[in-house]
C-alpha cells in the first residue's frame, strides 16, 4: 500500500497522543492501515490511519451521525488527518465469510435500511454533484471507446439516471457496502465499517452487493431482495444501480482499462438485454 510506512509514523504519534498500546501487527487496506489496539481503561479498539480525500473526509462525521446503531462505534477522531479510533470488530470474521448468500444479502439489506434512514450531516458531498460530473465527463469517453455496444450501454446508462437525477436524495449513505466491509462483533452480530460518506437517495448504494459475489444466488433475487428490505421503487433503485456502473465505467475508461465485466453484466440485466 502507498504511504504505509509515513501511516504507521503517525499512527505512532496517536498511540502516544490518545495513550493506547499496540497489540497486534497493523492490518493495512487499500487506502489505510489499522492498528489493533488497548486503550488506557483495557478498552480494545481499532485506530484507523488515513489520509483525508473526497472519499473519506467526513467519515468521523458519518459515523457520529449513526451513532453506533448498526455501524462500528467512533472512540476518538482527530480530523485534520483523518485517523480515527473505532471500536473493535473481529476482523478474521467478515459477511463475506457466511456461506450462503441470500443470508448474507439479507444482513446487508436490513443494516443498508437502518443506516440509510439517517439524515446526512451538513458539509458532505452530495449525489447530486456526482452526477453533474458523470453527465459532463461521459462525452469524451463515449468518443474514446471503440465498441459500438459499449457506447451504447454506457449511454444508456446515463439516460436511466436522467430520469431520477432531479430527485438526488439527502440520506447518509455509505457509498461501499459491500460484504468484506461488514464485520462480526459483540454488541451486535454484524456491524458495518469503512464508509465513505455521501449525501444522497439509497437506491445509489446497491451495486457494490451485487458486483461482490457476483456469481453466487441469482443477480435478480438478490437485486429483489435488497429494494424490498429497503422499501424502495425498483424502478428508482434500478436507475441509480445503473448510474453506479457508468461511475465506475466512468473512472475505468478514463485510467485506460476496458469496462468491468460483472458490472457489464449487472447492467444488462437490468436493462433488459
Amino acid at each position: 500500500m502507498v504511504g504505509c510506512g509515513r501511516l504507521l509514523e503517525r499512527g505512532g504519534r496517536f498511540l502516544e497522543r490518545w495513550g493506547l498500546r499496540q497489540e497486534g501487527a497493523p492490518m493495512s487496506g487499500r487506502v489505510s492501515v489499522v492498528l489493533p489496539v488497548v486503550c488506557g481503561d483495557g478498552t480494545r479498539a481499532a485506530l484507523k490511519l488515513q489520509d483525508v480525500d473526497e472519499e473519506t473526509a467526513g467519515e468521523g462525521s458519518a459515523l457520529r451521525t449513526w451513532g453506533g446503531d448498526g455501524v462500528v462505534r467512533l472512540l476518538a477522531e482527530d480530523a485534520e488527518t483523518g485517523t480515527l479510533l473505532l471500536e473493535r470488530l473481529d476482523e478474521d470474521r467478515p459477511l463475506t465469510a457466511l456461506p450462503d448468500v441470500m443470508k448474507a444479502t439479507a444482513v446487508l439489506a436490513g443494516l443498508l435500511a437502518r443506516i440509510t434512514a439517517v439524515p446526512a450531516p451538513a458539509g458532505l458531498r452530495r449525489l447530486d454533484g456526482i452526477t453533474a460530473g458523470m453527465f459532463e465527463r461521459l462525452p469524451p469517453v463515449l468518443k474514446s471507446l471503440a465498441a459500438e455496444e459499449d457506447r451504447r450501454l454506457l449511454a444508456d446508462c446515463a439516460a436511466a439516471v436522467r430520469e431520477v437525477a432531479d430527485e438526488p436524495g439527502d440520506r447518509l449513505l455509505h457509498w461501499d457496502l459491500h460484504f468484506g466491509n461488514v464485520l462480526a462483533a459483540d454488541r451486535e452480530p454484524w456491524l458495518v465499517i469503512d464508509p465513505k460518506p455521501l449525501a444522497g437517495d439509497p437506491c445509489f448504494e446497491l451495486l457494490p452487493a451485487l458486483w461482490n459475489r457476483y456469481d453466487e444466488g441469482g443477480l435478480t433475487r438478490r437485486f429483489d431482495l435488497m429494494t424490498e428490505t429497503l422499501g424502495v421503487d425498483r424502478g428508482r433503485a434500478r436507475a441509480w444501480t445503473l448510474g453506479r456502473v457508468l461511475q465506475n465505467s466512468l473512472w475505468r475508461v478514463e485510467e485506460g482499462e476496458e469496462l468491468d465485466g460483472r458490472q457489464v453484466a449487472i447492467a444488462r440485466v437490468l436493462l433488459g438485454r
